[in-house]
């Protein structure tokens, strides 16, 4: 599959995640259509077209970890962002998955 398409189905995942939620890379990956793009989804992400409309903040890692290398102004920007979504963050400055992780299956 070519870069365009496999990031546009990347994209395309990621404006479903809703506000004061977060999917991890993983995630976002098998709801495009390949459990093996977590790589691709953050190339993906870093290279966001659009970030007023693709909310890249909204993707961690498996662990709840935000992105020290976020594109759209560092690790600290996307804390904020979440943040002002309700996001909640532990002592750890990980996201609690339990509670603010996206249910969407794959199916």
């Amino acid at each position: 599959m070519e870069q365009g398409s496999s990031f546009d189905r990347i994209y395309e995942v990621v404006k479903q995640i809703p506000y004061g939620r977060v999917a991890t890379y993983g995630q976002i990956a098998a709801l495009a259509g390949n459990p093996r793009w977590a790589r691709v989804v953050g190339y993906a992400l870093h290279a966001n077209p659009d970030p007023d409309h693709i909310p890249c903040f909204r993707v961690v890692n498996r662990e709840g970890r935000p992105s020290k290398a976020f594109a759209f102004g560092g690790e600290n920007r996307q804390v904020a962002l979440l943040e002002a979504e309700g996001v909640e963050f532990n002592e750890q400055g990980l996201v609690d998955m339990e509670r603010f992780q996206w249910r969407k299956r794959v199916f």
